[in-house]
């Protein structure tokens, strides 16, 4: 494994950290609601634009930039450990329509997200 890959990947953590924390902290924040739309805000975000950076990396730009987009910043924006969690403590509490609800959001509007994330890039990179 290269340093520089493993530095980059790194540095995106950092950053994709520090993102999750503030825009997912800032969305729950605006939100009268208990069931945790910050979480399920930053994974759609992430989906989005990796759906678009997928593509984008796909001949574009160096190795080093898509390990520190990608693997880095997107791994550690995209909370889908912190989804599973918010999950199981939603069941253990017995809220199981919150947490099917919880499910079905983050796994539809995600996978919606990278979609149209692709289908973004496409219309501007044809």
């Amino acid at each position: 494994m290269q340093p520089g890959l493993l530095i980059a990947v790194g540095v995106g953590g950092f950053i994709g950290a520090i993102l999750r924390f503030l825009i997912s902290g800032w969305v729950q924040k605006l939100s009268p609601s208990l069931f945790p739309v910050g979480t399920l805000s930053v994974n759609v975000l992430g989906s989005f634009i990796i759906g678009f950076a997928v593509l984008y990396f796909e001949n574009v730009v160096a190795p080093h930039q898509k390990a520190l987009l990608i693997t880095g910043m997107l791994g550690a924006l995209t909370t889908f450990s912190t989804f599973s969690l918010e999950t199981v403590t939603m069941l253990q509490g017995g809220l199981w329509g919150r947490a099917v609800t919880n499910i079905v959001l983050n796994t539809t509007l995600c996978i919606g997200a990278t979609i149209a994330g692709m289908i973004l890039f496409k219309r501007i990179y044809g």
